[in-house]
């Protein structure tokens, strides 16, 4: 139930031009690496699965060269064990020399191949104008490059209406209309202080007709921001 909150305005005159906000959520016994360099590229920066078979794989990095990525996956009641692994698609996009939306295009083609995912990708430029594009293969869309605004992806396509979607974002929005008055650890913090929110935002019954049988007897606390369960929860927060 990884959950991702962003802001891009590339003609702004604010100090910030775009603010990601984001939780990984995973069962506890899956292996990762934390943020840092890649040992095999000192250009990317990322968090990495160490999970046997899907080693390597990301759900979020950004470049020197000015690449970002972001990944969540699409709520379903089953997953086909045989699928591509869906964790090479950040990776994949921070390490070619191909710009976001041709990245998604292409992606879009074998998207039948995975399972349900949503894709983020972002070039920032000094010369050229910021772009930030989306695609979502349980959707019947092309991948498409997004107006400036506000959105908020969860593990439904981008901005569906979930309440912890919605509530989160509400706050989100507020805490980057008056970034231009918060020093930048402060707005760390408040960005942060948001992803903890532990507060549960029920009824959640879009995401159980979405998830069926396979969500039902953890519902309540996906409905979070900040998942705590026995085995599965919210494994860090970050922003950018």
């Amino acid at each position: 139930m990884c959950i991702i909150f962003f802001y891009f305005n590339p003609k702004s005159t604010s100090a910030y031009r775009f603010i990601l906000a984001a939780n990984r959520d995973e069962t506890y016994s899956r292996p990762a690496k934390p943020a840092a360099f890649w040992e095999t590229n000192c250009n990317i920066l990322s968090g990495l699965d160490m999970e046997k078979g899907r080693e390597g794989g990301t759900w979020l990095g950004i470049s020197k060269k000015g690449k970002c990525a972001a990944l969540t996956n699409y709520l379903q009641p089953f997953n086909n064990n045989n699928a591509l692994g869906r964790g090479y698609l950040v990776p994949n996009f921070l390490t070619q020399n191909v710009d976001a939306l041709t990245y998604l295009k292409k992606i879009s083609l074998e998207g039948h191949l995975y399972n349900g995912f949503n894709l983020l990708t972002v070039d920032f430029s000094n010369t050229k104008e910021d772009t930030v594009s989306y695609y979502g293969n349980r959707s019947n869309q092309e991948p498409r490059v997004l107006e400036p605004g506000t959105y908020g992806l969860c593990n439904s396509l981008l901005d569906t209406p979930w309440k912890k979607l919605v509530n989160g974002k509400k706050h989100f929005s507020e805490t980057v209309q008056k970034s231009c008055a918060l020093s930048p650890e402060n707005l760390v913090q408040e960005l942060m202080d948001m992803l903890n929110n532990k507060e549960f935002h029920l009824p959640a019954t879009d995401i159980e007709e979405q998830g069926q049988d396979m969500i039902r007897p953890f519902l309540k606390e996906i409905s979070a921001l900040f998942i705590r369960t026995s085995v599965y929860g919210t494994r860090c927060g970050l922003t950018c």
